[in-house]
């Protein structure tokens, strides 16, 4: 069983909450719009960090994310990307990829909109954990934790952080 920490849209705010909630995971998670190395750096002296690079990261956080990042953690098929749309109206590059080939769970960011969502045709849970950060339209700040064991999503817990 691991544990993973999930967040998106930081925009380089740190948040010294982050490392209460996810000391205990086993892993963390970014879907992208990171903001600054620095801020990576602290996010990976908690627990090793697995991330994407949104439409606002510099060459700096691009050089070590890739776009979609697709792999699988304890029986489970993961894609995580930024701008991935949800369930029924999936971006544009996302769609003939999840179409033909769908992961158990897909995970995107970028709307500063939480969303856990069940894609009935597709057979995939999808997970936007809103947006950690202060910049943007979002009213609440929000990060999401959840276990993977043996092929099961388990255990998914909102977390908010306040107004933003």
């Amino acid at each position: 069983m691991v544990k993973i920490g999930l967040l998106s849209d930081t925009h380089a705010w740190w948040d010294d909450r982050y490392m209460k909630y996810f000391s205990d995971c086993d892993e963390i998670w970014h879907a992208g719009d990171i903001g600054s190395v620095h801020l990576l750096k602290k996010l990976e002296a908690i627990k090793p960090v697995r991330a994407v690079y949104g439409n606002i990261d510099g060459q700096d956080i691009r050089i070590i994310f890739p776009k979609h990042q697709r792999f699988t953690i304890e029986g489970v098929d993961v894609w995580m990307t930024h701008i991935g749309g949800y369930p029924g109206k999936y971006a544009a590059d996302v769609v003939p990829e999840i179409y033909r080939r769908p992961p158990k769970l897909f995970i995107s960011g970028h709307s500063h909109i939480l969303k856990v969502l069940y894609d009935k045709t597709l057979g995939l849970l999808h997970i936007n954990p809103g947006a950690a950060g202060q910049y943007g339209f979002h009213k609440k700040r929000t990060l999401v934790r959840f276990c993977i064991d043996k092929g099961e999503i388990k255990d998914l817990e909102i977390i908010e952080l306040g107004d933003n």
